[in-house]
């Protein structure tokens, strides 16, 4: 596959927007939450004010549980070096099977790019451990794929 840097650059870039989106979304709402649980006060029925401080309590927790995975997944993608090839798949590999493409760092789903359907998944994604440490010519039992091209 030529200009195999190029989509591996692209591929790339659309899991750091990935990450950013998640980012944002998640950085917002913590906000938001701040905001409504410093403003929240006491009305004469108390239990229903401490019902609500409690929720957004929780809120809160689930949004910084959140924010570590996003923090988890910058640090992966800041560890891939796109111009490094390798004929073992590794971490930052494009991969080309016989049944789809894939990108190995993140688990950002299906990125469409130059009318071709590329999968970004992690190592620890079912699909990812069984990719890791193949070669060119091996199959994966993921739909019996076999490996026809490692960049």
């Amino acid at each position: 596959m030529k200009d195999y840097l190029k989509i591996k650059k692209k591929l790339y870039e659309a899991c750091l927007l990935f990450v950013n989106k998640k980012h944002h979304t998640v950085s917002t709402i913590i906000e938001f939450n701040k905001k409504a649980l410093f403003s929240e006060t006491k009305s004469s029925a108390g239990d229903k004010h401490e019902t609500g401080r409690a929720m957004l309590q929780l809120e809160m927790e689930k949004a910084s549980q959140q924010l570590a995975s996003i923090t988890e997944m910058k640090d992966i993608l800041a560890k891939i070096e796109i111009q490094k090839t390798s004929e073992v798949i590794c971490l930052g590999s494009l991969i080309i099977t016989t049944k789809a493409n894939y990108f190995l760092a993140i688990s950002a789903g299906e990125i469409s790019f130059d009318n071709k359907i590329f999968y970004a998944v992690s190592t620890n994604s079912p699909i990812g451990m069984q990719l890791l440490g193949k070669k060119v010519g091996e199959r994966i039992t993921f739909n019996n794929a076999k490996i026809l091209e490692v960049y």
